[in-house]
């Protein structure tokens, strides 16, 4: 009786397990595909287990790192693949080629239809060219990806705010400040709201709350000295 990989084999069926052991050795050597990944002769004599051992464990190595190359590939033709659609998009904004720019920007976000960053991203290329109402539509699709995300509040309150959507604007700005009311921007975005409602007091309140947040934030004691002197008139 024999040890082959720790078990006592009688001699028939060592012969039968070194046999079968030759035949995988040999398929995996025959694999053109495999050759590829890993060109060295995996080798096998009885006796020396361990040496094959340690051949198996390169081998499944290499094909882990395999996999992660094209993972990382992948990925890297997905990213390209946005930059691309939104670098078309962006000309067609540019060139104020609207129906195009939607086109190419729908077809990304069906693409990429979890991509809440993505969408976030879009919009904002739309709030820049003025185009409230599909920067809305597309941040208030992210939100339904992502609930809690912060900061596509925030970006919806400025295109409610831009859209003169003023009731709608405070309640996503008061929805982000309940779940994060340390953030100076939100309350002084908020202020920027009653800026332009003219809630003189409101926006008073809003860039108090900023600056007791950030005591050297300067457009929000703007702010407040402006909310100081409507509210006194």
């Amino acid at each position: 009786m024999v040890n082959v990989f720790g078990q006592s084999l009688m001699k028939a069926e060592r012969t039968e397990f070194e046999q079968l052991i030759r035949d995988v050795t040999y398929s995996l050597n025959s694999d053109a595909n495999l050759r590829k990944v890993y060109p060295l002769v995996i080798k096998y004599e009885p006796g020396k287990e361990k040496d094959l051992l340690k051949a198996m464990n390169e081998l499944l190595k290499a094909l882990q790192e395999q996999v992660s190359d094209q993972a990382r590939e992948g990925l890297a033709a997905l990213e390209k693949r946005k930059e691309e659609g939104l670098k078309r998009g962006q000309d067609h904004l540019d060139k104020k080629e609207f129906d195009a720019a939607k086109s190419v920007f729908d077809e990304l976000v069906q693409d990429f239809s979890d991509d809440s960053d993505l969408k976030a991203n879009i919009a904002d290329r739309y709030l820049k060219a003025e185009r409230y109402q599909d920067a809305f539509k597309l941040l208030d699709d992210a939100l339904r990806d992502d609930p809690n995300a912060i900061f596509l509040y925030n970006r919806i309150g400025i295109v409610l705010r831009k859209m003169g959507d003023f009731e709608t604007a405070e309640k996503y700005y008061l929805k982000a400040l309940a779940v994060c009311s340390d953030d100076e921007y939100l309350h002084f975005n908020l202020g920027r709201l009653y800026y332009d409602w003219k809630k003189w007091r409101k926006m008073g309140v809003a860039a108090q709350r900023a600056l007791d947040l950030n005591p050297d934030f300067k457009q929000a004691a703007k702010m407040l000295q402006f909310a100081k002197k409507k509210t006194a008139e």
